[in-house]
């Protein structure tokens, strides 16, 4: 089937509309909008509207660029001082809990289906591939889900979630590799395959480090008249960094998100542009790959292999993640039992899983043609029992309280290079711990109130000012105490004029 040029906009133009559109009123009813934006793709395929697309290599390929610049934005919103504390879990998490749930996962499946009639014999090979390419938790998942859910995690357990989600791809694409020589008997031998894993993990971090410093020595020290092409321009380093990383056979998704974790973790110019700019382009790529994704399924062939599917799914959320987690986790006593449950009950299945399910198909592995059916069917599960039920888990778990206003209350933005920063900072019990009046409260060096929000009135803060619980306080603070008095002052004169518009 062929389609001029306006055709195909007309059609990619309505679906991503459609899936927009979707994805906002799911948000209403606590639905993940990327589950839905698989349900808009199926919509529009062979069993919907009848769009027929089956390539999937080109699924493949846009799947490896959408998650390429998906790792990046994840790795630029991950700052080093909330990771470092929970540095050593995710690492575990990201490398042995794939590991684990791979081992325990494959050997289920191929027990299920050589003992039961369920419509799909698997080999312990062939297990074990349709296992690890679903061992991840899916970093579009995780990272869009803790971001729309209007809840603060307790533990130091957002920073641990997303280090792992982001982090954790590079084991699984690995272990689907592996597997994928083994079965087609062109495996390595055990010290080749040490090798590789070391040369794949430690070079492709060193690489991610290199490109990330460069990118922001580029960035900070180029001077560009059209200060909207340094977003353009980091882009192009972040698909350099990964096809370069790619083509020396080394890990191309942790080098492009060790590089973001730098890029987000130094002082950069245009900030704020660059990260809008980012934002938005994560999020098409998301909608645009899960719209691919489900247009390559063809929903009738799922029934075929439903019945195993939902078992192996169950079998994952309920048993085999938790069991990977808690054994992975038993040399960090000071975690709670209440935070490793609720680790376990995030484990997303997503893009990647689904990404990595067309490797098999793409290489043709023998016997691997519902392998990508029943990775995709345990997605949808997956979002749809472990997506909705996130911040419910988290409250009865006791793990989660509200979260603070986003962004600042005034609209004004401060950019990095000017040595000047700007916060919102909610009142609570503990900063009213030595007195209710402004000037009790303990406040960083350099730092000063500027402002108080108290429902929808604005007032000017002085040292007498009483507080209570829920206000909001604008805090300005400068790095060097030379440059703080004059940068506040015209701090001050930018919110006056911005509240008087």
């Amino acid at each position: 089937m062929s389609f001029s040029i306006e055709t195909l906009l007309l059609f990619c133009s309505v679906i991503i509309f459609a899936g927009i559109i979707i994805g906002k009123v799911g948000v209403r009813f606590g639905i993940p909008a990327l589950l839905l934006f698989l349900f808009t793709g199926m919509l529009f395929g062979v069993d919907g509207l009848g769009f027929k697309f089956s390539d999937a290599k080109m699924a493949q390929n846009i799947g490896m660029v959408a998650l390429t610049i998906i790792l990046f934005t994840g790795g630029m919103d991950t700052k080093i001082k909330e990771i470092r504390p929970v540095l050593g879990p995710g690492i575990v998490l990201s490398t042995v809990g794939v590991l684990l749930t791979t081992i325990f996962t494959g050997t289920f499946i191929w027990y299920l289906s050589n003992h039961f009639s369920l419509g799909q014999v698997f080999s312990l090979p062939l297990a074990f591939l349709l296992a690890a390419t679903m061992s991840s938790t899916d970093s579009a998942s995780v990272f869009g889900l803790l971001r729309s859910q209007r809840v603060q995690l307790r533990n130091n357990l957002k920073p641990a979630l997303e280090l792992e989600s982001g982090s954790n791809d590079p084991m699984a694409y690995m272990l689907t590799i592996v597997l994928m020589q083994y079965i087609e008997g062109t495996a390595l031998s055990a010290w080749e395959m040490v090798f590789q894993f070391l040369y794949q993990f430690v070079l492709g971090a060193v690489i991610g480090v290199v490109m990330g410093f460069l990118a922001v020595l580029l960035i900070n020290r180029l001077a560009i008249p059209n200060k909207t092409l340094y977003p353009i321009m980091l882009l192009c380093l972040v698909l350099f960094t990964f096809a370069t990383t790619s083509l020396i056979k080394c890990n191309g998704y942790l080098a492009v998100y060790t590089a973001g974790i730098v890029v987000g973790n130094n002082r950069l110019k245009h900030r704020s542009g660059i990260n809008n700019f980012f934002d938005g382009l994560a999020w098409l790529v998301q909608i645009t790959l899960f719209l691919l994704l489900g247009l390559l399924v063809n929903p009738h062939e799922m029934l075929h292999v439903g019945v195993l599917a939902v078992l192996v799914g169950i079998f994952i959320m309920f048993i085999g993640r938790p069991l990977a987690v808690f054994v992975s986790l038993l040399p960090f006593r000071k975690m709670s039992i209440n935070s490793k449950a609720f680790i376990s009950w995030v484990g997303l299945r997503g893009a990647a899983p689904i990404i990595f399910a067309t490797y098999p198909v793409v290489n043709g592995i023998e016997g691997a043609e519902h392998i990508y059916s029943i990775v995709f069917f345990i997605t949808l599960l997956s979002l749809l029992v472990q997506g909705m039920t996130i911040t419910p888990v988290a409250y009865w778990l006791g793990l989660a309280t509200p979260a603070p206003p986003e962004g600042s209350f005034v609209g004004v933005e401060i950019p990095e290079e000017t040595g000047t920063r700007m916060e919102e900072r909610v009142v609570d019990k503990n900063m009213l711990a030595h007195g209710s009046e402004l000037r009790s409260v303990q406040l960083g060096e350099n730092e000063l109130v500027i402002l108080i929000k108290r429902n929808d009135r604005f007032l000017v803060p002085k040292g007498k000012s009483k507080l209570h619980e829920g206000d909001s306080l604008l805090i300005v603070w400068a790095s060097n105490e030379e440059s703080s008095e004059e940068s506040n002052k015209k701090l001050v004169q930018r919110i006056r004029q911005t509240l008087m518009q």
